[in-house]
């Protein structure tokens, strides 16, 4: 399978994310499982007229092209025109490339939030006019309509995070290079359900803390982070705690909280990042599938039944308590 990677707007955080991948040897992993990286603005050889022959002749159909990565929003302005960023030496509006090659790819892939939702670069008054190949924020459309689909019969796979896990953007391409991905492996938002059907508190190592709802109150406390520090972990769609980061990090285990970075949307959620909003005490963002008036009760039980330990230990930078000792027999 060739695969083209393009680079947009964005800050070329998802490459930096894929090189940190487990594999010992990852273009060798691919290209084991087929895969022919034809181009890669950071990792190939060819640039200049090299580069640009290569996907003229794709965009033409003189070569096959089966897997269309983008990583970075796209630029569609000013006015439309595409013209805030050009591909260098061509003349051409980044855009007009993307929807060229998307016609011909049998799949066409948006890494990480910015490709999928516009993510950062769409952030606040949105001068640039960014959005993602299908989705403009949470809306359906972006650059390339709702109707979209690659020639296999898929929409833009939307493998979204800021950046992106290198494990989603690898298994994906492996599971499609199998011929094993179809409809049924992609969630409502299009994002691959191997991950995007967990949640980032799951797994956290936090949860203990979660379940007595004891709290941190500043960024280097050991407690959860939900009611006080902005985490949204319990509703972010992602494996991060179970899948770690470079074999051992995620966001909540290094003390910052869950922003939220596979949804749409997340990059101005109406609040500081680091600050929960709450309505009378109660925070807005509750626990996916949990009804506020459980959440309450549950949190008011939670917090009379904590214990000393891990009360003392929420809002403390290390623990100042640890468990007791006691006999685990059944005798």
């Amino acid at each position: 399978m060739n695969l083209i990677w393009l680079q947009s707007g964005g800050c070329g955080g998802c490459t930096m994310s894929l090189l940190c991948s487990d594999a010992r040897d990852l273009l060798g992993l691919l290209r084991d499982a087929g895969i022919n990286i034809l181009w890669h603005p950071s990792l190939s050889e060819q640039t200049g007229p090299e580069a640009l022959a290569l996907l003229e002749a794709c965009a033409n159909g003189e070569i096959p092209l089966d897997l269309l990565c983008v990583e970075g929003a796209m630029l569609r302005g000013p006015a439309g025109s595409g013209r805030f960023h050009v591909l260098a030496g061509s003349g051409k509006p980044m855009i007009h490339w993307v929807e060229a090659l998307a016609a011909r790819a049998r799949h066409t892939l948006a890494i990480g939030s910015c490709a999928a939702w516009g993510g950062i670069s769409a952030g606040g008054t949105n001068p640039t006019e960014a959005c993602g190949l299908q989705y403009e924020g949470e809306t359906r459309g972006g650059l390339l309509g709702a109707g979209y689909r690659g020639s296999a019969g898929l929409p833009v796979i939307n493998v979204a995070g800021c950046p992106t896990h290198p494990g989603w953007v690898v298994d994906t391409l492996l599971a499609l290079a199998l011929g094993e991905f179809g409809a049924d492996a992609l969630d409502a938002l299009a994002r691959p359900r191997f991950y995007a059907d967990q949640l980032v508190h799951h797994g956290c190592s936090r949860n203990e803390f979660y379940e007595f709802k004891a709290s941190a109150e500043k960024p280097s406390d050991l407690g959860c982070m939900m009611e006080h520090l902005g985490c949204k972990g319990t509703q972010a769609h992602a494996d991060c705690n179970l899948r770690p980061w470079n074999g051992s990090g995620s966001c909540t285990s290094g003390g910052y909280a869950c922003i939220s970075c596979t949804e749409p949307g997340f990059e101005t959620p109406g609040h500081p990042f680091a600050q929960t909003p709450k309505v009378a005490g109660i925070p807005i963002g509750l626990p996916s599938d949990m009804p506020k008036a459980w959440f309450v009760a549950l949190a008011a039980l939670s917090k009379s039944a904590t214990p000393r330990r891990v009360r003392e230990n929420a809002t403390a930078d290390h623990p100042q308590i640890t468990p007791a000792i006691r006999r685990t027999g059944l005798k």
